[in-house]
């Protein structure tokens, strides 16, 4: 029997939404950052979005719960601005252990309304459960988040547009996050916004699992292969290999025409958030011409593939 550690998250996902049942007005479903929903003739479309941290796998026993509570709902927040849109209402869902102190639940809580009121988001309700013990001891706490909201139809922003010849750009530096910048990170959601106004992007994505994960799924949904032709740009003290495959770094990584890409670089206004080109797409690889010289770098899976 094949287990999940043999085939890895990408092509679990691609077999348990094979034949998922659709609805007429979901316009785009798995393999995007938010499914989106509406009608062709809309102006405005939905966007719906569900994200979970857990304890042992994306935070520990130790962490400030304050900083696991803007964690989980700004993970949520990135994947609306990578499609280009605004967030309105979540409904968060905890697994507690019993034993956890109620002071503790207040500080998950404190995050959560922290990051809600920084990005305008109504926390509507949700759902509260036990977490069964485990060898004796507590099991780990579990936070769940179902994230909405909304985007011009003209302004969202797919995976799948990219074209041979973009050119691909980042937000931000990438590396760091076993260093804790995956929990204080802050989601480019005004910049995507200021993006999809000003300039015709093809495509986008937040990067939550690494450059080395994420660029092959952007290229692979818009049917290209890639190149990386430039340094990454890094976090002070990170390596070229952190930044292609630590993880958790949240930047913004985007596909746009090479005319596009200079004029976007000489009017960024973010003075104190860097923008870096560091390749493009190119036409599909043949099966003798990989898609990177890098085979051996990955970014995260949550379970762990060899």
């Amino acid at each position: 029997m094949t287990r999940l550690d043999q085939i890895g998250e990408d092509r679990l996902v691609a077999r348990l939404t094979a034949r998922l049942p659709r609805h007429p007005q979901l316009r785009v479903g798995p393999g995007d950052d938010c499914a989106v929903l509406g009608n062709a003739a809309d102006r405005r479309w939905s966007l719906l979005k569900t994200d979970a941290v857990v304890e042992g796998v994306h935070f520990t026993k130790e962490t400030d719960l304050r900083r696991v509570g803007w964690k989980a709902l700004a993970r949520a927040v990135s994947d609306i601005a990578a499609m280009g849109g605004i967030p309105e209402h979540a409904l968060i869902t905890v697994a507690l252990p019993p034993s956890m102190a109620v002071a503790e639940v207040e500080a998950l809580y404190a995050g959560l309304t922290r990051c809600a009121e920084a990005f305008g988001i109504s926390i509507a309700g949700g759902e509260t459960t036990r977490s069964p013990a485990q060898h004796g001891g507590p099991g780990p706490l579990f936070v769940s988040i179902t994230l909405t909201g909304s985007v011009e139809a003209s302004r969202c922003i797919l995976r799948s547009g990219g074209r041979p010849g973009d050119l691909l750009l980042v937000t931000g530096t990438l590396g760091g996050s076993l260093a804790g910048k995956h929990l204080d990170f802050h989601p480019r959601l005004a910049e995507a916004r200021w993006l999809t106004r000003h300039f015709r992007l093809r495509a986008m994505m937040d990067l939550s699992d690494g450059l080395a994960s994420d660029l092959p799924r952007l290229a692979a949904a818009s049917r290209c292969g890639y190149e990386i032709t430039a340094p990454l740009p890094t976090l002070p003290g990170t390596s070229q290999e952190a930044a292609w495959q630590d993880g958790e770094d949240f930047e913004l990584l985007f596909a746009l025409a090479p005319g596009e890409a200079r004029r976007l670089l000489k009017t960024w206004p973010f003075a104190s958030l860097a923008l870096t080109e560091i390749g493009r797409l190119t036409p599909p690889p043949s099966p003798t011409h990989g898609r990177d010289d890098r085979p051996l770098l990955h970014g995260f899976d949550p379970f762990s593939p060899p």
